[in-house]
């Protein structure tokens, strides 16, 4: 077990439990500090005592029954089992990636994002990890950026491969279908205009507590879907908490997200778009020919 651990240590993967506990003991203990939920850190905690018992490695089970075989073991839930598997396979854990630090630093630490890029990076896209980031550069959105062109894009793109094994946050699934997406979306605020849905308590910009945001989950065309209320600082400032709507979709393992918003101005106003997809949702709505 010794000389286990101690290759773990060295970087060899998958990661062997008592590196993979230790790791989320790490992360557990900067969560602490930095003043998150107490039952947050506290997951974290449970997940590593439970990863360091195991009778065998934790990375044998995600190999053979896959993140549903992870959820099965005391205290891994769905967002738990996700974390762990990117960090048996990767060493990295992507949801906390940069925890301790401001997401424009944690940005501005990629080749070619100085401080001014990555502040704009965050206020326009509202993107706070090296993996968020990394979907952005392949979904298209951080083209949409002011200043970020092309061959920018494709240089953040080459820096972040460099700097992990694989893409920090896994395989990007190609985009689906505008019109999937905006179908989605209006299932999405229709049921949730009802009182149709689970409503979470996010832990951001909500003080009380309250158990407002609803969640939908649902499966289209070979895709599956979450979609939400986008709860970010930029939504909350422009008044749009309840316009906005985050979509998160995966199919074959690889996952993406997008943004529909309700346009404000130009010949879309007023109807919904994909951000960054403008284009396609005019064609979709008959405004170009096809």
């Amino acid at each position: 077990m010794v000389a286990q651990a101690q290759a773990g240590r060295r970087g060899r993967l998958p990661l062997d439990n008592e590196e993979a506990a230790r790791r989320l003991e790490k992360a557990a203990h900067v969560l602490e500090e930095r003043g998150e939920n107490a039952f947050r850190v506290r997951a974290y905690r449970v997940a590593a005592e439970t990863v360091r018992r195991l009778t065998r490695p934790a990375a044998e089970i995600l190999q053979e029954g896959g993140r549903r075989a992870l959820m099965e073991l005391p205290g891994i839930g769905d967002r738990l089992s996700l974390t762990l598997s990117e960090l048996l396979l990767t060493g990295h854990m992507p949801v906390i990636e940069g925890l301790g630090e401001r997401p424009e630093d944690v940005l501005g630490s990629v080749a070619g994002v100085g401080p001014e890029l990555a502040k704009r990076i965050h206020d326009t896209l509202h993107v706070e990890s090296l993996a968020d980031l990394e979907r952005a550069a392949y979904d298209g959105r951080l083209a949409t950026v002011p200043g970020m062109g092309p061959k920018r894009v494709r240089g953040i793109r080459e820096a972040l491969a460099g700097r992990f094994r694989r893409p920090v946050g896994g395989p990007v699934a190609e985009p689906p279908p505008v019109e999937d997406l905006l179908a989605v979306d209006a299932e999405y605020r229709d049921r949730a205009s009802r009182g149709a849905l689970v409503r979470v308590a996010p832990r951001r910009f909500n003080p009380s507590g309250e158990a407002w945001l609803p969640v939908y989950r649902t499966r289209r065309h070979g895709y599956r879907y979450r979609a939400m209320y986008s709860n970010t600082a930029a939504a909350h400032r422009a008044g749009r908490s309840h316009d906005w709507v985050v979509i998160y979709y995966e199919k074959g393992g690889a996952t993406g997200q997008c943004t529909v918003v309700t346009e404000t101005g130009g010949p879309l106003a007023d109807r919904r778009v994909v951000r960054g997809r403008e284009t396609e949702c005019a064609r979709h709505y008959g405004l170009l020919p096809e």
